[in-house]
């Protein structure tokens, strides 16, 4: 039961990479447009660049959760909303981060990701702990 949502962590994390890795390229193709998303300082072009960290950011969130539950002798039930706390924070932040670019009104859409990684984390911290 547990091996099932810290696999899907794993395969997430390499995932979302892979993806960073790819809008990376497509952002950089327009980089060098002094202009492109409003300039560098403009809050379009610094949530971009947030959606496009967010992706290794999280990735090495998740792939730090799949080694830790490795480690974890017997991990309770709760370690299963842990995994998909992680999930959900990793999938919703760069969808937050370009909404919000377009439309500054979102503001509060990003505690979707920041309650869901939090929750992951604290009960992850609660099974290391136990």
């Amino acid at each position: 039961m547990i091996a099932a949502p810290a696999q899907m962590n794993l395969v997430l994390a390499w995932l979302w990479i892979a993806v960073g890795i790819v809008v990376g390229f497509v952002l950089g193709a327009y980089f060098h447009r002094d202009d492109w998303l409003g300039g560098y300082t403009s809050f379009k072009r610094r949530l971009y660049r947030l959606a496009h960290i967010s992706f290794f950011g999280l990735a090495i969130i998740n792939l730090l959760f799949y080694f830790t539950i490795q480690r974890l002798s017997s991990p309770g039930p709760m370690i299963e909303w842990a995994s998909w706390g992680f999930a959900v924070g990793a999938v919703t932040m760069p969808i937050c981060c370009f909404l919000m670019a377009h439309n500054r009104s979102l503001r509060a859409i990003f505690l979707i990701p920041v309650l869901s990684t939090l929750g992951g984390a604290l009960l992850t911290l609660r099974e290391v702990l136990r």
